[in-house]
């Protein structure tokens, strides 16, 4: 699946759609239905106060991806290479785990895309997951399977949106109150886990990004102004997503719904906007779930091709086959809401490694040449691994009083 880049008549038309490319598909394998799923759980459970790490996870979401793509962009280097370059080996031990939590978050992908098209159709969801592997291994058959990839993130994505944004609109809450709480909630510490898993539930879709750019060609410290466009323009997009979703969820809740805790996102959308909202719903997560399907089988290929020579000689067949796994494993393990939110507390663990990793690699002039980091990206990246790595660890325990003890 590796692009390979030649000269180009007209550079700027090229980094353009590089740029809206990368962009989308970062954004729209972060907005998956983890997201979908973790954003309705919590603001059920937190109400007006889940303002708060939705607007957190702004700030932490701009720190991670400037520094991560940055770094990835200017060095050339995938995640895996910079790190065995950092301490040799230590790209294995990354490489695999998030590889590993890939797993985990198809697991959940696939489990959506076959809900959504329950709710589209009426078909069993085991039909469904197959289904959804069938068509998730086609694009990845078809002829330039990385463009058909980024054209089908690019023209869901806005279709998302669009959706979303109907349904927020339709059950739009009190603005007041949740500006307030979006700075000021009333109980801060307890909001810890929600901003943690939010943004350990979007962080496959930065990955994502980062190793798509080496992919395409978008890298070396000439194209850094590309690198901050698409970083700057995947951090919108999902950022929209993510505030309209949220209003969408909380509407229902401020005017007195209660939602199914089975299926709340679903529920949401249903006493949002009726059956109209409810067959959104449907669409929505289809869309959401096929996108970070592909993509996130692709990321994790893409963390593991350059340490095993075989499976880059063989990239499109190890996605395929991580497709049909990751189906076939779905449809044996019945628990995607489970999955979902510990996958997204499991990558919030993970982060803080691998950006501590990244930041490392600003020191190495044998990774990024004369490039000079910003002391501000710098800056936030560090806060961002104290943070993240001292209030993960501590909240594994919250986690499993909460969703697995409970």
């Amino acid at each position: 699946m590796t692009t390979t880049v030649t000269p180009h008549t007209n550079t700027s038309s090229w980094q353009n759609k590089a740029i809206i490319s990368v962009a989308f598909l970062m954004a729209m394998t972060s907005v998956g239905p983890g997201f979908l799923t973790q954003t309705a759980v919590f603001t059920n459970i937190y109400k007006v106060d889940m303002a708060f790490p939705v607007f957190a996870s702004m700030f932490i979401t701009f720190a991670i991806v400037m520094n991560l793509w940055r770094i990835v962009g200017v060095s050339g280097l995938r995640i895996q290479d910079i790190a065995n370059k950092i301490a040799p080996g230590a790209g294995y031990f990354i490489g695999i785990l998030l590889a590993l939590g890939a797993v985990a978050f198809n697991f959940g992908n696939v489990s959506g895309a076959a809900l959504g098209l329950n709710v589209l159709t009426g078909i069993d969801t085991t039909w469904g997951a197959l289904f959804t592997g069938v068509v998730g291994c086609l694009l990845f058959v078809v002829h330039n399977a990385s463009k058909r990839m980024d054209q089908m993130a690019r023209y869901l994505g806005l279709l998302m949106i669009i959706l979303i944004a109907y349904v927020a609109m339709t059950s739009l809450p009190p603005m007041r109150a949740t500006l307030t709480a979006a700075v000021m909630p009333m109980d801060i510490g307890s909001l810890i886990l929600p901003t943690l898993t939010i943004v350990g539930g979007a962080v496959g879709g930065y990955y994502t990004g980062a190793q798509r750019l080496v992919d395409i060609g978008l890298q070396g410290q000439n194209n850094i102004s590309a690198i901050k466009s698409a970083a700057w323009a995947g951090i919108s997009i999902a950022v929209v997503i993510r505030v309209l979703l949220f209003l969408a969820v909380f509407g229902v809740i401020a005017a007195g719904g209660v939602l199914d805790p089975n299926n709340p996102a679903a529920d949401a959308f249903k006493q949002g906007a009726g059956e109209l909202g409810y067959f959104i719903f449907g669409l929505v997560l289809f869309v959401a779930s096929i996108t970070s399907v592909v993509g996130n089988s692709y990321m994790a290929v893409s963390l593991v091709k350059t340490l095993f020579p075989a499976i880059e000689r063989h990239e499109k067949a190890c996605c395929i086959g991580f497709i049909v796994i990751t189906s076939v494993g779905t449809i044996l393990m019945d628990m995607p809401i489970l999955l979902l939110m510990l996958a997204g507390l499991v990558n919030s663990l993970i982060l803080p490694i691998v950006l501590a990793f990244m930041l490392a690699a600003t020191r190495r002039q044998d990774i990024i040449g004369d490039y000079k980091h910003p002391l501000y990206l710098s800056v936030m990246g560090v806060l961002v691994v104290l943070g993240m790595g001292v209030a993960s660890f501590s909240n594994v325990g919250n986690f499993i009083a909460k969703f697995i003890a409970s």
